[in-house]
């Protein structure tokens, strides 16, 4: 069987920022590799990093060394508008508090990916509107965010995830706004997605929401401690 291709390589990654005259070092040399269809989870306490990780890994905030190679282009020395473009054209992010638009469709909201990317009106509609059939919501696409429900607002995010048909899916506690049902409905779509082909990397500190993912790596103090792939713990 041929190897999976590699979709997101990061060497060395460490992240500080600078408080006053002192120094905080969040990540502290960080190596991951990332192969197409793997569904991740990135677990670990409060202040382990784990957030500071997934923004790097979204492109929304550089590492302060290392090499990040993201579907085979190296990011490092790209411009803002740049990394905007292969954000976009790469990532479907899924956050917890879903960042809707209040003012737009279900349906117009799914589109705004599509809208940056400068697909055609037409083909932009039908689009949402497919992406939006298969997380379920067909007969919701005209609504407001107000007039759905915290669930229905999550697949509408995740529609919007998908609708540029991204490499890789990055849900940032996807379940933490919802109640434990609803939460449950969100974790077996996500399975489901993947289990189709997408490729998912979720922040999550809940142990039974990571563990719908195939493989978890814990962040501690800024280091990987733990990465199930081998089940070899780090020292």
């Amino acid at each position: 069987m041929a190897d999976k291709k590699i979709l997101m390589q990061l060497e060395g990654i460490t992240k500080s920022f600078k408080n006053g005259d002192q120094e905080l070092q969040v990540l502290k040399g960080i190596d991951l590799v990332v192969e197409e269809g793997e569904f991740l989870a990135i677990m670990g306490p409060s202040g382990s990093g784990k957030s500071t990780l997934m923004n790097i890994i979204g492109l929304l905030d550089r590492p302060t060394s290392g090499t990040y190679i993201l579907s085979g282009k190296e990011v490092d020395d790209l411009s803002e508008n740049q990394l905007a473009h292969l954000r976009n054209e790469e990532i479907g992010f899924v956050f917890q508090q879903f960042f809707l638009l209040s003012k737009l469709t279900a349906q117009q909201n799914v589109e705004l990916p599509l809208i940056y990317a400068g697909v055609g009106v037409s083909k932009r509609k039908q689009l949402a509107q497919q992406f939006l059939e298969k997380v379920e919501l067909t007969e919701r696409m005209k609504h407001l965010p107000s007039e759905l429900s915290g669930g229905q607002k999550q697949r509408v995010a995740i529609a919007r995830a998908l609708v540029n048909s991204p490499s890789i899916i990055l849900a940032d506690e996807p379940t933490g706004a919802l109640d434990t049902k609803t939460g449950e409905q969100i974790m077996e779509l996500l399975t489901q997605l993947n289990q189709e082909g997408s490729t998912i990397i979720m922040v999550t500190h809940e142990p039974e929401i990571a563990d719908y993912a195939r493989r978890k790596i814990v962040i501690r103090d800024g280091e990987i401690t733990l990465d199930t792939t081998d089940s070899v713990r780090i020292d």
